[in-house]
């Protein structure tokens, strides 16, 4: 059992385990990155690409540097966080590069089986926590509402009464001048107590705010953009 988990590489790197190495990291990136198109919401293809071929690059790059794990690991990190000097990415994103240059970096050093075990686990994981919403926001019945005022309403309470009555939570979340400074314009993240009663809701505070719009939408998850 010890066996399979020493390094399949010798002193000299032969052309038999150089293939296998190399095949080991295309089959790993490739389920990485079959494993973040699963897990998210939104992607793009280039993203995936180089998500699949990112633990042959490292792996390359490790065999190359002859053994010198310090050199190859800053080679194989400063190329795989180019994209990010330019473009936000996300948590999730930065997660599944490191997973990704893990493997590799096993894989270049001839750790077959540690990579493929690396590998399974973490992206069962990922599966596991997509599946039970682990670490998600609870945005169970919130909404987002907008509301349009004139600037003689003071926004602070001008509502309070009508909330009280209608919504079981209400957080203003931003507020706006619009039209010139003629308009606020306030954003409220809500919860009702009776969904029903939305459009009870919305007649009354058109009566408030002297029938200018309102707005009344799903609440969305932020981005976790780093």
């Amino acid at each position: 059992m010890a066996a399979i988990f020493q390094s399949i590489l010798t002193l000299n790197i032969t052309f038999g385990s150089f293939i296998v190495c190399l095949i080991t990291s295309l089959a790993i990136g490739f389920v990485i990155a079959f494993t973040y198109m699963k897990t998210s919401k939104r992607y793009t293809n280039s993203f995936v690409v180089t998500l699949a071929l990112l633990p042959a690059v490292v792996q390359i790059v490790i065999m190359m540097v002859n053994g010198n794990l310090g050199a190859g690991v800053a080679v194989a990190g400063a190329f795989s966080l180019v994209r990010f000097r330019s473009i936000p990415g996300t948590a999730k994103e930065i997660g599944f590069i490191f997973i990704a240059l893990a493997s590799g970096l096993a894989t270049g050093m001839g750790f077959i089986a540690f990579a493929l075990i690396f590998t399974a686990v973490l992206c069962a994981m990922s599966f596991v926590y997509q599946i039970i919403g682990f670490g998600g926001k609870n945005v169970s019945g919130k909404k987002k509402l907008t509301i349009v005022i004139p600037e003689s309403l003071d926004y602070t309470g001008v509502f309070n009464d009508i909330f009280k009555k209608y919504l079981s939570s209400c957080e203003l979340v931003n507020v706006k001048t619009t039209n010139l400074g003629s308009l606020f314009r306030l954003k409220y993240e809500i919860v009702f107590k009776d969904p029903r009663k939305e459009k009870a809701f919305i007649d009354d505070l058109r009566t408030r705010n002297g029938n200018l719009e309102i707005i009344c939408s799903k609440a969305e998850l932020d981005q976790d953009i780093l």
